[in-house]
C-alpha cells in the first residue's frame, strides 16, 4: 500500500455523490434538479467537508444538473471556493473514465472533489482503497447513498500514479441537512 510517508505528498480524493435528485416528468435524465431534500442536504455536504478539513484545491464535476447544484449549494458554504471544471466525461462515467479524469489534475492539487454520479462513483472507490479505517469498506459495500463523501489518502508524486489498491479509505460519511433549510 503506498500510503507511506515518504512517498510523495499526501493526496486526498474526496469523492462527493450528487445529492438527491428530483424526478420530473418529461426532464431528461441530465437535466433532473435537486430534490427538497437534496437541497437540503448538499450545504450539509459542504460544512462536513469544512469541519473534516477537506476542502479542495480543486473541483471537478459532471455537467448534470443535479451534481453542478450539489457544487454550488456544497461550495457555497465556504469562504472561497475553489475551481472547478465541469467535465461532461463524468456524467454515467465509469472507473477508467472516472481515474483518466482524476489522473489529469495537475501535480500541484493535493486535495481534489470529485463530483458526480452512482454506480461509478462507488465502484471507483471500492478500485482505489485498498484499507479503509474502521468499518468505513464494509459500510460503503452496503451502500453509497446521495451526498455520501468518501475520502481517500495516499502518498503519491502525482495524480497520474493513482492505482488500484494504493488509498486508504479515511472517511465515509452521510450528511443530512434538517427541514427548515432549503
Amino acid at each position: 500500500m503506498s500510503t507511506r510517508a515518504g512517498a510523495g505528498p499526501l493526496r486526498r480524493l474526496v469523492v462527493l455523490r450528487h445529492a438527491k435528485s428530483a424526478r420530473p416528468e418529461g426532464v431528461t435524465d441530465h437535466d433532473r434538479p435537486l430534490a427538497p431534500r437534496g437541497r437540503r442536504d448538499a450545504p450539509a455536504a459542504g460544512r462536513a467537508l469544512a469541519a473534516s478539513d477537506c476542502l479542495p484545491d480543486l473541483a471537478l464535476c459532471s455537467t448534470a444538473l443535479r451534481a453542478r447544484r450539489t457544487w454550488e449549494l456544497a461550495s457555497a458554504e465556504w469562504g472561497t471556493p475553489p475551481p472547478v471544471r465541469l467535465d461532461p466525461r463524468l456524467y454515467a462515467a465509469d472507473v477508467p473514465t472516472l481515474l483518466e479524469a482524476v489522473r489529469e489534475t495537475p501535480p500541484q492539487v493535493e486535495t481534489l472533489l470529485l463530483i458526480g454520479h452512482n454506480p461509478g462513483l462507488e465502484e471507483l472507490v471500492l478500485h482505489l482503497a485498498g484499507e479503509g479505517l474502521d468499518d468505513t469498506l464494509e459500510r460503503l459495500r452496503v451502500k453509497f447513498p446521495t451526498s455520501a463523501i468518501a475520502v481517500l489518502a495516499w502518498h503519491g508524486t502525482g495524480w497520474h500514479a493513482l492505482a488500484p489498491g494504493t488509498a486508504l479509505l479515511t472517511e465515509l460519511t452521510v450528511p443530512r441537512g434538517t427541514k427548515g433549510r432549503s
